[in-house]
């Protein structure tokens, strides 16, 4: 892969993700008849129902449900939760309710107020804040918004409680971190510069054991491809930096160990949205890189497979299909970083406007050439290599991309022509022929004797008979005319070569034959002349008598009779 293309390709990844993270233009909001407001679910209809949802959740998950989070998770206002990390935290803080509510009271359901209005029901009071279910403007009932901010303080304070509720002691079931307040000294849990020390303790560890594993991954990737290409010597002269190439994958698996070793260290918002954001980036880039690195190599070795085989389809089908690939890739990886940053990517979509127009009208023109360039490989109408003709454009096919199609013409230039002109474009594929056409006439002099003639005539189609590359089943060679200056010969020969070179070369040698062939018998060509004859006035000769009609007649007829 070029380092060019990989830099353009990530220019255009980061101006896709600034054009999806942009808000779309906010514009007057038309006049509409009023809805109606949707209705609420019954799971979050009361306090009651709200309480039981999240504990039913909880318990769950801790019977082998995990998927049961996002019912805990929607219990929660999480409106001023930032949404790049709302998922993560979400899931967090379901788990530092349910360890403050255990360590509070048991819950009962029965005592919990059904009313759908009115104020919000309290659980508990804190020092450090309330857990409580309002009700939000949809009508939800959800623990609200200040409860969610509070929960971290909240636990910590209610920490060296014991549990309150039975059968909850067994503890397995919850987050690393909040395990580990319990386990550790205090010095460790005290806070120093945001963060409690012992999560930079162990934002230290995850790192070092970041750079660790990509060290590893690095070497191992290194050696197996070094395996690998030794098993295939060929492909590495195709490949630039071969033994290097999976450089990215080394990233990708440090950027994973960190995500998740991050998302383990129940970190507060704020320093969570920084740090999770950066890996998650670092984590879908070295993802698409790893892949663009991979459809490289994938190509390489298609393309020497292809080199080893005479059908010459595979050979233009390799880099249209290494193209595809990339594109795929580019495409799936903007969509990739889109979800994992939590970027609505329909949102885009939807306020394109006349955007989304002008970007249809030019897809256009790409969706004519890629069905041209469907066409050809089809039709088979030319390949790599063929010497064609299109639209008064001759040369040799240089390039087939899924775009456009290169062609090298004789005086050293390359055109590009679009794909699309060739579903209706005359194509006329000289590299297709079979056979290779030499017509000509070769002129003698007009003293030459006709049994000269005939056997020089003879004598050519002997030649052709000789010929490694001439069509022996089809040729005309023939007195065929009187020329102005000379006796003209008909040669009308084919051969059948693969190429123009090969063509030169026996043309050489066919026509340097003739010549050895004419010095041979003494046959001289002709060239362009003129003979101009003098009359001077003096004394005439009786003419001789004039042949009869019946002489000419039995001459005729002998001539006639002499076999050619």
């Amino acid at each position: 892969m070029k380092p060019s293309l990989f830099r353009r390709s990530l220019v255009l990844l980061f101006l896709a993700l600034l054009a999806l993270g942009a808000p779309a233009e906010e514009k007057a909001p038309a006049e509409k008849p009023a809805e109606k407001p949707p209705a609420v679910p019954a799971a979050l209809e009361s306090p009651r129902a709200t309480m039981g949802t999240f504990l039913h959740a909880m318990n769950d998950i801790k019977r082998g449900k995990p998927e049961r989070i996002e019912d805990a998770v929607s219990t929660l206002d999480l409106s001023e939760v930032n949404p790049l990390v709302r998922r993560e935290r979400g899931e967090d803080l379901a788990w530092m309710l349910l360890e403050v509510l255990d360590k509070t009271r048991e819950v009962n359901l029965d005592r919990v107020p059904a009313r759908k209005e009115g104020k919000p029901w309290v659980f508990g009071r804190y020092g450090s804040g309330e857990v409580r279910i309002g009700r939000v403007e949809d009508g939800r009932g959800l623990f609200d918004r200040e409860t969610s901010a509070a929960l971290p303080a909240i636990l910590e304070e209610v920490a060296t409680r014991q549990t309150q509720v039975s059968g909850a002691g067994n503890a397995e079931w919850l987050p690393l971190h909040i395990r580990l307040r319990q386990q550790l000294p205090g010095w460790l849990t005290e806070r120093t510069v945001i963060l409690q020390n012992w999560q930079w303790i162990g934002l230290l560890l995850i790192i070092a054991v970041g750079v660790v594993v990509d060290r590893i991954a690095q070497f191992l990737a290194r050696l197996a491809m070094r395996r690998w290409l030794a098993r295939f010597p060929q492909v590495a002269s195709r490949i630039r930096d071969a033994d290097r190439r999976l450089r990215p994958l080394g990233l990708m698996l440090m950027a994973a160990v960190w995500w998740i070793g991050i998302l383990l260290l129940g970190l507060p918002e704020e320093v969570l949205l920084v740090l999770l954001v950066a890996v998650k980036l670092l984590a879908s880039i070295a993802a698409v890189w790893t892949a663009w690195r991979l459809v490289d190599v994938v190509s390489a070795l298609l393309a020497e497979k292809a080199a080893s085989t005479d059908n010459r389809v595979d050979d233009v089908l390799v880099p249209m299909v290494s193209r595809t690939l990339k594109i795929f890739i580019a495409v799936g990886g903007v969509v990739f970083v889109a979800d994992n940053l939590n970027i609505d990517v329909t949102g885009l979509l939807a306020g394109l406007g006349l955007g989304g127009l002008a970007f249809a009208l030019a897809a256009k023109d790409l969706v004519q050439n890629f069905f041209g360039s469907i066409t050809v490989l089809m039709d088979r109408t030319f390949t790599v290599g063929d010497w064609i003709i299109v639209d008064g454009i001759e040369g040799t096919v240089e390039h087939m991309g899924f775009r456009s199609t290169r062609i090298r013409t004789f005086y050293n230039s390359l055109v590009t022509i679009p794909n699309s002109r060739f579903i209706t474009a005359e194509v006329d594929n000289m590299g297709a022929r079979r056979y290779r056409r030499y017509k000509q006439k070769f002129g003698v002099t007009y003293d030459t004797p006709p049994e000269k003639i005939d056997a020089f005539c003879e004598g050519l189609r002997e030649i052709v008979r000789q010929h490694p590359y001439m069509r022996k089943d089809y040729f005309q060679i023939w007195f065929n005319d009187l020329g102005a200056s000379a006796l003209e010969i008909l040669i009308y020969v084919f051969w059948e070569t693969p190429d123009w070179t090969t063509e030169l070369r026996e043309r050489h040698r066919f026509l340097l034959d003739a010549l050895r062939l004419a010095d041979e018998l003494g046959v001289e060509f002709a060239f362009p002349t003129q003979t101009i004859h003098l009359h001077q006035e003096e004394a005439r000769e009786a003419p001789a008598a004039s042949p009869t009609p019946e002489e000419a007649r039995e001459a005729a007829r002998r001539i006639a009779q002499h076999p050619l």
